[in-house]
């Protein structure tokens, strides 16, 4: 029954830091969203390759790929549901990028900010003044202003002087913010003045511009100036764009802090299992010893409390420091060759790594031998093994994620062990029948016992202690007739054998 016990308890804490690490493998599906975002930006920018366009005109078409899919590179990163897509839409007034909110993002990149301000300050009726010269040059017929309106959505006349891009936010390159916000700021006083019915346009661009894309959820993009939206174009034209060289790769973007949001995550999760885990068997001695006393005890609930308390407790960080190891693996932070590190390894390692830790504390603090840390640490590798072993064939008979490998787990943890236990009673009998010492494992003690040495007549030398003197009240006693008795002399014989006298500790018993 002990072995069972401390079988299962091998279980509960294997599988808070199973589940950590399988949640924390889900850090493999963190990391894996990020590398798929990486790939697509990474492909849609090499999708220019072949086109002959300059790349002082290719770079806007280049830079909405690049915000769009920073964007949901960042997204990725933090865990957030929200991503954008390039619109690819010649339509009058269609917004570059749509994030899934329904927010639209304006993308202009001239050679100035000036020129980029004024594009996205547009009205209506300057647009339709383009669009009247245009049609005149080529010598084409053209539509009247009432019906270029109507044909766009617009009814009411009055909304000439609106911008082309209103409700947009409009995203200009980094290294041109400066001036734009200038040129903005003086068409408004100067325009304030003299037109001011041409105010709000300037004032509804001043306050959506933006160098990035940047969402509710605090996703953005990574800005970029006009001279890097050039080199762009140029890699993409020739297929020649790489991720890598841009700092976008795993081993870059992933930080130690998303790393912990999902390791978190995990280790509430594996809090929960490990608090079931550990309160079952409480629950259920509770429950039969209600049918048969007909009574709950008091204490039991109290074992219940600590048993919920040490179980959600250790099992968080069990699985929090499992996740965390496996996302910072699968991310590369740790080298490549870890990348493909199997989660239920590090879920084994951490638990065995953990107890060392606890015990080696208690060691030092008097609270345990250094045979039985010993002990509890070959104990947990050879179960560990077991439960590594029938946790990988269960898996592979049952293919319920997660769930395979758990019970197989359990069958593991507990046949594990009963085999160390029968095995352990093996090796100490041998130790102590040949003085082996297990390479250090099983410590051989040849000092005789304090009582041993009193019966063959050796004189103990003790420490002085202190007596406290007493009151003695005087007694009387009646005289009493005593039989004299005659005692013969006799030869004792005491056979010394060796036995367990401590947790992988031999002596004279």
């Amino acid at each position: 029954m002990n072995s069972f016990i401390k079988g299962y308890d091998f279980y509960d804490k294997h599988t808070s830091a199973f589940t950590g690490a399988t949640a924390g493998n889900a850090g493999n599906e963190y990391v894996s969203s990020i590398n798929r975002e990486i790939e697509k930006i990474q492909s849609d920018i090499n999708g220019f390759q072949g086109i002959q366009t300059q790349s002082s005109v290719l770079q806007g078409d280049v830079a909405e790929f690049w915000h769009s899919g920073t964007h949901n590179i960042d997204a990725a990163l933090k865990g957030e549901s929200i991503r954008t897509s390039v619109a690819r839409s010649n339509n009058f007034a269609s917004a570059d990028v749509i994030d899934s909110n329904g927010i639209e993002y304006g993308l202009k990149s001239y050679n100035t900010g000036v020129s980029s301000a004024k594009a996205q300050a547009e009205s209506i009726f300057e647009r339709y003044t383009q669009y009247k010269v245009k049609a005149i040059n080529a010598d084409k017929s053209f539509q009247s202003l009432d019906e270029f309106m109507k044909q766009r959505g617009y009814d009411d006349i009055q909304l000439l002087n609106d911008p082309v891009y209103a409700g947009q936010v409009r995203v200009i390159p980094k290294d041109q913010m400066q001036d734009a916000i200038n040129w903005l700021e003086r068409k408004i006083d100067k325009e304030s003045i003299n037109r001011p019915e041409q105010v709000h346009r300037y004032e509804d661009t001043l306050e959506l511009l933006k160098d990035k894309i940047e969402t509710s959820e605090r996703t953005k993009s990574v800005p970029l100036s006009r001279k890097e939206s050039e080199s762009l174009a140029e890699l993409a034209k020739k297929g020649e764009f790489d991720a890598s060289k841009h700092s976008l790769t795993t081993e870059e973007l992933v930080k130690f802090k998303y790393i912990m949001e999902e390791a978190f995550k995990a280790g509430l999760t594996a809090a929960s299992i490990s608090l079931v885990l550990k309160t079952a068997p409480v629950i259920l001695k509770a429950i039969d010893n209600l049918i048969k006393t007909g009574e709950l005890d008091e204490k039991q609930f109290q074992k219940l409390g600590f048993a919920a308390l040490e179980g959600g407790a250790e099992g968080f960080i069990r699985g929090t420091i499992a996740a965390a190891v496996t996302t910072t693996c699968k991310a590369g932070l740790w080298g490549e060759a870890l990348k493909t590190v199997n989660p239920a390894v590090i879920g084994v390692v951490t638990v065995i790594v953990l107890d060392v830790i606890k015990n080696s504390f208690f060691v030092a603090n008097g609270r345990m031998t250094k045979g039985e840390l010993i002990d509890n640490l070959v104990r947990s590798m050879y179960v560990s093994a077991c439960s590594l072993i029938l946790g990988g064939i269960t898996q592979g008979l049952i293919t319920i994620p997660v769930f395979g490998f758990m019970l197989g787990s359990f069958i593991g943890s507990t046949i594990g062990s009963f085999a160390y236990s029968t095995s352990y009673k093996a090796y100490i009998s041998f130790c102590i029948d040949s003085g082996f010492t297990m390479f250090g494992i099983v410590d051989q003690d040849y000092q005789l016992s304090q009582e041993l040495l009193e019966e063959i007549g050796l004189s103990i030398f003790e420490y002085e202690k202190f007596q406290i003197e007493s009151f003695e009240p005087i007694t009387f006693e009646v005289d009493t007739f005593n039989f004299n008795s005659f005692t013969y002399e006799s030869i004792g014989i005491t056979v010394l054998r060796r036995g367990v006298i401590g947790v992988n500790q031999i002596g004279y018993i």
